[in-house]
């Protein structure tokens, strides 16, 4: 469990986040929603350190994360796992370099402990035979699914994605989105998801932010979105599902 409380995060004096409180709850998928520009890629980024916060606290199940200094924030990282935005992966490593980059970074193993889990991870993304190819040989999808092989290398309790979808096809999107949201209950994560896609949202959203002009306008699940009385939320909901209409109707 992850818990935000009274998060505000400002950059040059400009209030980006104000006053943001909400629990992601473990062993279910937490969407972040909201427009471009609306915070939440920073709230993610100050959820995992990467952007210091003005003021607040970030509890990681009982431990005060953003007052930890770095030997104590690098011992939770090592509990952390990333998806990014595009996928991130090195160009110039192969697959099995990727997944095991993390595992050289953060663990003691020895090799053949390390190429054991790679290819479990590998393989429990249905990533098969793949471990000598390049990033460049690799479809969107298969990119997607490397780096989540990646992100779970260390067995980690907490999964932060970034716009998991971004640049997918709607039938791999959904093909990842699953694959995330099995991982998180097999593991029993605490995840937290990036996103912008209404797809997302209908098919794995079990706990459900919307953030608004860095403000947190509502909260609730899949099943309570399309019932809300929240007026943004409504108007970020329609403007989603009409942009996809149009966009199926010029294909």
């Amino acid at each position: 469990m992850i818990r935000v409380i009274n998060l505000n995060k400002s950059f040059n004096g400009k209030a980006v986040l104000e006053n943001i409180s909400v629990t992601f709850e473990t062993g279910k998928t937490n969407l972040i929603i909201g427009r471009s520009g609306s915070g939440k890629t920073v709230l993610l980024k100050s959820i995992v350190g990467l952007h210091e916060i003005e003021s607040g606290e970030i509890w990681y199940e009982d431990t005060l994360f953003n007052t930890l200094d770095f030997k104590g924030k690098k011992m939770i990282r090592t509990e952390m796992g990333m998806l990014f935005q595009g996928s991130a992966l090195f160009d110039s490593l192969t697959v099995e370099q990727n997944v095991m980059f993390p595992l050289d970074m953060f663990t003691d193993q020895t090799s053949e402990e390390k190429i054991e889990r790679v290819n479990f991870c590998l393989n429990r993304v249905n990533i098969i035979n793949a471990n000598n190819l390049f990033p460049s040989e690799l479809s969107g999808g298969m990119k997607k699914r490397v780096a989540i092989a990646r992100a779970i290398a260390l067995n980690p309790k907490y999964l932060f994605c970034d716009e998991p979808n971004s640049g997918l096809d709607p039938i791999t999107a959904i093909l990842i989105d699953a694959l995330i949201k099995e991982l998180t209950e097999e593991y029993s994560m605490t995840t937290i998801v990036n996103t912008h896609d209404m797809n997302s949202v209908m098919e794995i959203g079990e706990k459900i932010i919307f953030i608004s002009d860095g403000v947190k306008c509502w909260e609730g699940n899949k099943n309570d979105i399309l019932n809300s009385d929240c007026e943004i939320l409504n108007d970020f909901v329609f403007a989603n599902s009409l942009a996809k209409k149009l966009r199926s109707a010029n294909k």
